[in-house]
This record gives structure tokens, sequence and C-alpha cells, in this order.
């Protein structure tokens, strides 16, 4: 079953040609990463995906709906959600708080001002599962601002997945981290994405070949290899487009 499909996505900006006719197919519970050189077009595939941007031509399915052209909530509510590379959580609100604003939507409140949040028990409930599984639990009441980094970006992580989406887009989610907090970053995104389709983007090839079923390598707007980390890898193209020819010729040597 296909989860995300891009069909011959194209993306102007004035005369300039961002995405050059994309095309992709991600299956259900896959978990892919998307690598490439710096301006190869990666967070533009991203905010076309996820609605921020309208493309130029091409399409965009999310399982059965076409989504292409729609907004970022429409996009959202068909089962989609993504995180920035830029940190975004309500700073001056707990762990706790953040979390069950997150759930709202998805226990069916919409916009109702008519009920005291701590008397919403399937929101309180939820909140305090999202906040185990994020393991921010100790933290419960801390102000998100207080949080360290890393925890700032597990509970993006939480509020990312509390909408209950299939399809998870990542941004960048292990930047900035340490190894060890890398590494433990990779398990939790193992973990909150079970069973769940997963896109992300990310430089570090530790959390590339650590964390994905599946490679989609992006050179110049275009997806010039798919497939598993061993033969990504393997692939001459791709060991061309980020490293020069002279990486093939070191190995033919060595040969």
């Amino acid at each position: 079953m296909i989860a995300l499909e891009l069909k011959d996505l194209r993306k102007n900006f004035g005369k300039t040609e961002i995405i050059r006719g994309a095309n992709l197919q991600v299956q259900a519970g896959e978990r892919v990463a998307i690598i490439g050189p710096n301006g190869a077009g990666k967070s533009t595939l991203f905010n076309l995906i996820s609605g921020r941007f309208a493309p130029t031509s091409g399409e965009i399915w999310l399982g059965e709906n076409r989504i292409d052209g729609k907004k970022p909530f429409e996009i959202n509510r068909l089962g989609l959600s993504r995180s920035f590379q830029i940190t975004n959580i309500f700073p001056k609100l707990s762990v706790f708080e953040n979390l069950r604003c997150a759930v709202l939507w998805k226990l069916g409140y919409k916009y109702t001002f008519f009920k005291f949040l701590a008397n919403l028990d399937d929101a309180n409930e939820l909140a305090e599962r999202l906040m185990e599984q994020i393991r921010l639990d100790k933290k419960r009441d801390v102000l998100a601002i207080n949080l360290t980094y890393a925890e700032q970006r597990a509970l993006e992580i939480g509020i990312t997945i509390a909408g209950g989406a299939d399809v998870i887009l990542l941004d960048e989610p292990t930047a900035g981290m340490s190894k060890s907090e890398t590494k433990r970053f990779i398990q939790l995104i193992r973990e909150v994405t079970v069973g769940k389709t997963l896109l992300t983007v990310e430089h570090d090839m530790g959390v590339v070949f650590g964390l994905a079923d599946k490679i989609a390598v992006v050179v110049y707007g275009e997806v010039i290899a798919f497939d598993t980390p061993e033969a990504v890898r393997a692939n001459a193209r791709v060991q061309e487009a980020y490293l020069g020819s002279h990486v093939a010729e070191h190995q033919a040597a060595a040969a």
C-alpha cells in the first residue's frame, strides 16, 4: 500500500527551478531518509509535501488523497504531520500543557470554549501517555523553555505524533545533538513511529544508516536514487554527487 507518492513534482521560484520533476513512491510503514548536498531541494520537498508551498506542477498523493495545493491544516487532518528544523513548541507552557494542546483536535474538541481543560479526562490521559512515550514524564510541569535542547526536540516529536497521523515528516531531528543524545534520539524515533510511515531529512550519515529502511537521494531537485542503505552506499552516481568522481577512482585503485 502506497502511503505517499510524488509524481513529476516541480517547483519554481521566479525563473529558478528548484524541484525538477521529482518522483518518489513510499510504501506504508517504511522509514525513508532524504539526503543530498546543501541546496539540493530537500527542505523544499518537505514544504511541498506538507503544504507550506504549492507546487508549480506535478502531483502529491497521501494514500488515496491528492494533496498538492492543499493548506497545511487540511493535509494534517488527512493524516500527515511534520516537525521543523527550528524547534516549534509553546515555550511558556509546561510539557504536559504542550501535549494536551496537541491532542485536542484529534479527540474532537476543536473550537470548544465552554469546557475546562482540567476536566477533559481523555485529553489528560492521552497527554500523560505521550509524555511517557517521549520520556519526559519526570518533566511534566517544567516549562518547555526550561528544557534542554534534546528534551525540547523530544517534546516536538511528541507534538508531531499527538494527532495520530500515519505519515510523519521529521526535518533534521538530531541536528545540534551530541553523539550520546543522537543515539538515544534515534531509538526514541524508532519507538514512537512503530507502524507509521516516516520521512526524515538528515545530514548525519550515522543517523541515516541507523534509522532508514530506504534512502532517497536528492540532487539538483531530482531523486537520483531510491533504494536500501546498502544499495545507495554502493551507487556510483550517489558517490559522485556527494564527493566527486575521485571517490570512485580511489575505490578502483584500492581494489
